[in-house]
């Protein structure tokens, strides 16, 4: 098989690096290791900023969107019993947030590829990637039991933290930076209508708590729990009231309960790979970068890292000029850093870490009372959270 551009993995990376590619003229074939039902039903993350909104608009993936998604102008911070909202338009010129979940995105995008885009092979493994130094890489594949050889003149890995792609970097220059975090998320869906407008971000001394939704019949809810926490040892109505506890204001808000319909644990950790590219190999999304995912992060720096690739792809086209592609790792990694640093600002922020003590808590309470009562702080949260630029 011969392509343009082969692009392994059909998570959002791929598949919407494949539609802009596609609307630019430029050939190329996906390959993703699951079927069809998988990605369309894996549960991700549910936040879209501003400017990744914008683009799914420009690709025509954004009907459903908006007619589904929810807007969301802003989110509110808890702690010490009290409640503090962060104005995102006003604080950013009018910029918002959409609740759509990743798994909406994959199957508007899967769709759209197969109505009008390029071969997107589903029970398709990448097996290597082989001569990215060259002219010519190759990816072995094997799809339902046959193996096959894909020709293109650029790979794109979008395979995630686990892939064939960053295993076919070399050691050198090759370079990661990680943190791994001392606790992580239990999370539930839950059959009944949010108990709050916006996303609720919670600091308590017992941990942090997270209330946020997935459609106005569908709760998300997040507790903060050890690292290894087994999903399973949490029954449902102690998770409930362990929300409630920490959730809880001074004001007689109320929690709604429903029926647990999904119940999983989370890690926390942050990870970047530098550099993105060896060759006419790129990186794009988790393979390349991981954040935790109390900055609602995830998803969209995926977005910015195919915006630019895509964006570079054709300048290479129209111009001959390699410039831009040159430049795809340095510029990406820029917004991905900035990305890092919210994340685990947001993190140690809300978390309360083993061994925090009384000064720490002190801390936190006093950078919550610095963003509640301060304009430049609050811009500079909503301005992060909305979405630093995609160039």
């Amino acid at each position: 098989m011969r392509t343009t551009v082969g692009i392994i993995g059909a998570g959002p990376a791929g598949l919407l690096l494949a539609r802009l590619l596609h609307r630019a003229g430029i050939d190329s074939i996906v390959l993703e290791s699951r079927d069809r039902a998988y990605v369309e039903q894996r549960q991700r993350a549910g936040i879209l900023e501003q400017g990744t909104a914008d683009v799914l608009r420009a690709v025509g993936a954004g009907e459903r969107m908006d007619r589904e998604g929810l807007r969301h102008d802003g989110i509110e911070l808890r702690f010490d019993g009290r409640r503090h909202r962060v104005d995102f338009p006003g604080l950013t010129g009018g910029r918002s947030v959409t609740v759509y979940a990743q798994t909406e995105v994959c199957k508007d995008l899967v769709a759209l590829q197969a109505e009008e885009g390029g071969p997107l092979l589903f029970e398709a493994e990448a097996l290597a990637v082989e001569g990215a130094e060259g002219d010519r890489p190759r990816v072995p594949f094997r799809h339902r039991g046959v193996e096959q050889v894909l020709e293109c003149d650029y790979v794109v890995g979008c395979d995630g933290f686990w892939g064939v792609a960053r295993g076919a970097f070399p050691a050198e220059p090759s370079r990661v930076f990680e943190r791994s975090y001392p606790y992580a998320w239990l999370g539930i869906l839950a059959d009944v209508a949010p108990s709050h407008g916006e996303l609720v971000y919670a600091r308590h001394d017992r941990g942090f708590a997270l209330l946020s939704m997935r459609s106005p019949t569908v709760s998300r809810l997040y507790l903060q729990v050890p690292e290894g926490t087994d999903a399973a040892r949490w029954g449902d109505e102690e998770i409930w009231d362990e929300l409630e506890r920490r959730l809880e204001t001074a004001d007689g808000w109320r929690l709604e309960r429903g029926p647990v319909t999904q119940k999983s644990v989370t890690p926390m950790r942050s990870f970047v790979h530098e550099p993105m590219r060896h060759g006419r190999l790129f990186l794009a999304g988790d393979a390349a970068h991981i954040v935790p995912p109390t900055g609602a992060k995830g998803l969209n720096l995926a977005v910015g890292d195919v915006v630019t690739l895509a964006r570079a792809l054709v300048h290479r086209r129209d111009t001959g000029s390699e410039e831009l592609l040159d430049a795809y790792s340095a510029t990406c990694l820029r917004r991905i850093w900035q990305a890092e640093r919210f994340s685990c600002d947001m993190t140690t922020l809300l978390h309360r870490a083993p061994g925090a003590t009384a000064f720490d808590a002190r801390l936190q309470r006093a950078r919550l009372e610095r963003i509640a009562s301060s304009h430049a702080a609050g811009t500079d949260l909503a301005e992060a959270y909305t979405g630093f630029p995609l160039q």
